[in-house]
């Protein structure tokens, strides 16, 4: 309030000064909590957190759904054709994103819509799956998980993704070794972009992923010039990474 003093001058008094001043405070307190509030939500490690535990939600949701069961029960009658593989494929996605096999669910694929449809949709599941797995480990945990590559093998493993990353994740498809998942989440680490990352992935999955749907396709033959092929096929990349990381390994204990 204002009081009049002898000169006819009108001052605020001390006490309405104080009143008015109450309220800026108290909304910059509650500002600054929001502010540290939404810092600690949207920090690396609570970001990689989420992610562990979307994982652990969706690992935990496949061991329930067991999607091993196409292989004895087969697919629901109400879907057929490309219906039927759309949804096959999206599922695939999930279940790669969940650590699921690929071989099983490419298998499945096989046995369940033939050579052909079997191949287009476990290859769509694959690039599904393998860009929601880079995606989230790259908004989620890329902050958090940078900083603690200091290793040796890790650097190596960051500096060649990121330089050459279309080569080394197309090696990484094309021979097997390396799981599907934890090559997602590598890539999603590194500085390798989107592109190389998914045509990569879609060019090298085709000859593995063929091999194991023909597989699928004509397992109940098992004696069949084209089973005999698949297998073969899916046994040859195998030997000759195994033959590679062995050399590899002899030459570094050389050193």
């Amino acid at each position: 309030m204002l009081d009049a003093n002898r000169s006819g001058t009108a001052t605020v008094s001390p006490r309405a000064v104080a009143a008015q001043l109450v309220v800026p405070v108290s909304s910059l307190r509650r500002t600054g909590l929001a502010a540290r509030c939404t810092r600690a939500l949207l920090s690396p490690y609570a970001r990689l957190s989420l992610l562990f535990a979307l994982l652990a939600g969706g690992a935990a949701g496949v061991l329930l759904f067991e999607p091993q069961r196409l292989l004895t029960q087969g697919w629901s009658p109400q879907l057929g054709g490309a219906a039927a593989a759309a949804v096959f494929g999206v599922l695939y996605g999930v279940c790669t994103v969940a650590f699921v096999p690929r071989p099983l669910l490419n298998l499945a694929a096989g046995a369940l819509f033939g050579s052909q449809l079997g191949l287009a949709a476990a290859l769509a599941g694959t690039v599904l799956g393998a860009g929601v797995a880079f995606g989230l480990g790259r908004v989620l945990g890329q902050d958090a998980l940078r900083p603690l590559l200091r290793g040796r093998w890790l650097q190596a493993a960051d500096g060649q993704l990121s330089r050459h990353g279309f080569r080394s994740m197309l090696a990484a498809r094309l021979f097997p070794g390396v799981p599907f998942w934890a090559a997602n989440y590598c890539a999603a680490v590194s500085r390798m972009g989107w592109l190389p990352f998914l045509l990569a992935t879609a060019l090298g999955s085709i000859p593995n992923t063929a091999a194991y749907a023909v597989a699928g396709a004509r397992a109940s033959s098992p004696t069949s010039p084209a089973f005999l092929i698949a297998m073969a096929c899916i046994a040859a990349p195998a030997l000759v990474a195994a033959v590679v990381a062995w050399r590899k390994r002899h030459h570094l204990r050389g050193r």
